[in-house]
Order: structure tokens, then sequence, then C-alpha cells
């Protein structure tokens, strides 16, 4: 969210969650298809390959991650002589209908709110690994150690969800691996919950009456192990939480509760994640001219005179012109209404420089006595060649001293194969952040 945008308390509920909803829906316009597995759509692989990181910054071969799996593996949890409400006679409930090679930001979506209902149903939420769309994955189809490629959650987040420790005093059973309740609940022992046996007597209600009918079928279950199956056959989104809750204001009713939750107050990202960070920090320190004793000289921390600006290029035009088509069919199918719908959605240099002065002088005109300062500039993006470098000229002749993009980054396998759970981070930890995924929605 950009910090130049202030918004009232009262709305703050209505435009995160909005927010929440044009992430959704953009991530899923450009996978529909339909699985057995929860794989929304699971394209052919390409002979060209396009990942996420050039050949030339890519370390030579993906992460095995066999110490983290190991960790994961050895969780205190996954013990069965622990008493109820963990171990053997523990209660369970694994989503597999989960989505799967999808984008990151819209699987994780869905992996909070699924332990949040797993944990107000007094059961233990299993995780399962992020399972990549190849076409985003950094390493080519003949480096993959698995079809497809699979990061573990611990190397992207950190909390409940992902098997983390719950506040002292709450004996909320805590998170599985799908590995471990593979042993505390064979196959034999499971009931099996198909989306069509739940879905339907609340289709249309709020996300709230949603999270608490499906809480309420869990909670009274008898049965200690319980599998959610998707209805793929009659529902293209078999989630519990599918895209028309999350693309509508139907999911603004959830807010309340979530953020109460201690899956949203003790989330937090992956230590992988923040090594990667740490490592970097250096590369966001002022290189630009001393600054005269009398001036403001500002924060120390760079992060603290950072904007961030989220500049997807690529693949992400096409994903625009189905959004616009998606809510032609609710407002207008124009072609000014299209062009609209561009200059918001993947907006040209001149209008994203336009949006950074905006914003740069709105944020130093609301610190009144606060020693402001916005000099670093970084840019989470997958543009590259000469649009990139006139961009980066653009910049330069703005003032803008220190810059860094995502591909200054230096990283190692592990942090490469979490690279924009990285790119996250830094925007989340920048004084500024603009996003040409969200910035429509506040004009």
């Amino acid at each position: 969210m950009a910090a130049w945008l202030r918004i009232s308390n009262r709305n703050r509920a209505y435009w995160f969650t909005l927010i929440l909803c044009i992430l959704f829906l953009i991530g899923l316009l450009g996978h529909f298809g339909q699985s057995t597995s929860g794989v929304l759509f699971t394209p052919p692989f390409s002979e060209s390959f396009s990942g996420t990181v050039e050949a030339s910054r890519r370390p030579p071969e993906p992460p095995t991650y066999e110490k983290l799996r190991k960790w994961e593996d050895e969780l205190p949890q996954h013990d069965l002589s622990l008493p109820f409400p963990e171990g053997k006679t523990g209660r369970y409930v694994k989503f597999d209908n989960q989505i799967k090679q999808l984008g990151w930001n819209n699987v994780l979506n869905e992996v909070l709110m699924n332990a949040h209902l797993a944990y107000v149903s007094g059961r233990s939420y299993v995780f399962l690994d992020y399972y990549w769309k190849p076409d985003y994955y950094s390493w080519p189809e003949s480096q993959f150690r698995s079809n497809p490629p699979r990061t573990p959650l611990n190397a992207l987040i950190s909390g409940p969800a992902a098997g983390g420790a719950f506040e002292a005093g709450d004996d909320a059973p805590r998170a599985i691996s799908e590995h471990w309740f593979d042993i505390v609940c064979p196959y034999e022992q499971r009931r099996f919950i198909n989306t069509r046996e739940v879905k339907p007597a609340v289709w249309n209600s709020p996300g709230i009456d949603v999270l608490n009918h499906w809480a309420k079928v869990l909670r009274e279950a008898p049965e200690n192990c319980i599998e959610i199956q998707g209805d793929y056959d009659h529902d293209m989104f078999a989630q519990v939480f599918d895209l028309w809750i999350w693309g509508s204001s139907r999911v603004l009713s959830l807010w309340d509760e979530f953020t109460s939750s201690p899956v949203s107050r003790l989330f937090g990202t992956s230590p992988i994640v923040k090594s990667a960070v740490d490592a970097n920090e250096y590369l966001f320190f002022p290189r630009g001219p001393r600054l005269p004793v009398s001036s403001k000289l500002g924060p120390k921390d760079p992060f603290d005179r950072m904007m961030a600006v989220h500049i997807r290029r690529g693949d992400f035009e096409e994903a625009c012109q189905r959004l616009a088509y998606y809510n032609s069919t609710f407002y207008s199918d124009s072609p000014e209404y299209k062009d609209l719908y561009a200059k918001r959605c993947f907006p040209d240099q001149q209008g994203i420089l336009e949006k950074i002065r905006e914003a740069r002088r709105a944020y130093l005109a609301e610190g009144h006595n606060e020693k402001r300062v916005l000099d670093v500039m970084y840019l989470l993006t997958n543009a590259k060649g000469e649009w990139l470098k006139e961009m980066l000229r653009y910049l330069k002749s703005d003032g803008w001293h220190t810059i860094v993009t995502s591909k200054d980054l230096e990283l190692n396998a592990e942090q490469t194969d979490v690279n924009g759970a990285v790119d996250m981070e830094i925007a989340r930890k920048a004084a500024v952040f603009i996003g040409n995924r969200l910035v429509f929605i506040y004009e």
C-alpha cells in the first residue's frame, strides 16, 4: 500500500481487502482451467525458458532444501506420543483442494485463510509445499528436482500457518507437514469431504458466513483426520475460499475476524527471505552527493528513506487486457474504458514517472516537522533491455541518486528460489510503496 495515500481507519479494512481481491483476481485470470489436484491450469513446457531470473544471475543448480526439509520433519508437533489435541489422537484437516501452480500472492491468501479456518475449527492445519507454475520457476525444466517444482513453505513464510508456535496459553494444535499427515492420518483413516457437500449452502454468502459454516462442519465431524477435496467436475474454483469470494465484496466481512487471529498476528517472513534482505541492505545506503550540515539528514535506516515501485512488464500486459475484459461485463466495453484501464494496470514510463513524482511530493509534504528524506529507489521489476535502461535514466534525472532493481540483488540458490518473497519484504519495509497492480483502485 502506498504510504503517501493516507486512508481513514474506517476505510482501511475496505481498501486492504479490496487490494487482496484485485491481487487474487489478476493472478487467476491467466489460469482458467480444471484439475483434480487443485491446479487451475498446467501448461505444456515450452522450448523457450522464460523463468524469473536471467541465466547470468541464476545459481547453477536449484536448491535441495535438505536441511530445511529435515527441520520441518523434526518439528516438535510431529510426535505420535503428544497428548490431545496433537499426537495420534489429535484432530487434523488437510485442504487437498488448495491452489497449486499459481503466483505466490494468490496461494498465500488461501494458505492463511485455510490455516485460520483450521484454527477456529480446533484442528491442526496441514501445510503444503508451494507448487510452482513451471513458467515462473527460476530454473529450466532440465534442472527441475520435481515436476512441477516445489518449495517448502518455511522457505517463504514463518508463523502458525507454517508450523510455528502459538502464543503462550493458546492450546490450539500446531500445523503439521503433509508428510507427517500421511503418518498420523493413514489414508484408510481419513474422512474425505468434497466441496460439493458443503459449498452450496453458502454459495453466495458473505465470507464470514462461509468461514463459520465450514468451521461448524469441521468442529462437529467426529473423525480425527479430514481431507477436503474439490468438486472439479462442477466447480472450476473448487476451493473453500474461492475466486468468487476473493474477487468480490464478500471477502470484506472476514477482515475483523482474520486480523485478530494469531495466524495473522504471528505471521512473518522466513529466515531465508530475511537473510537475503540483510545481505543486500548495503545496496540501499544513499550514494548521492553529501548533504550540507544545515540540511535535514533524514533517517539512518535506508528503508525509511526508500520508495519501492512494482513495475511488472512482459506477460502482465496480456493479464491486464484480460482483467479489463472481465470488468467490462460490469461497466463498459468501450475503447475509452480499455484505454483508461491500461493506464492504471499497465502504465507507460511517463505515467509511472508522474505517479512517482506525485507520491514523493505528497510524502515529503506530509512530514511537517519530521526529518523525512526520500532518496532511495527500489524497483521490483521483470523489465529488461532498453525499456529498463531508459527508465533508470529518467529516474536519475529526477534526482534519485540511489537506484536498485531486483536484478541487482546478490542471491544464493535458496534466496533465488524465493526471490519474489524477497522483493515483497523489501517493499514492505520501504517508507513508500507504489504497485502497478494496486494503485488504480485509489483513483
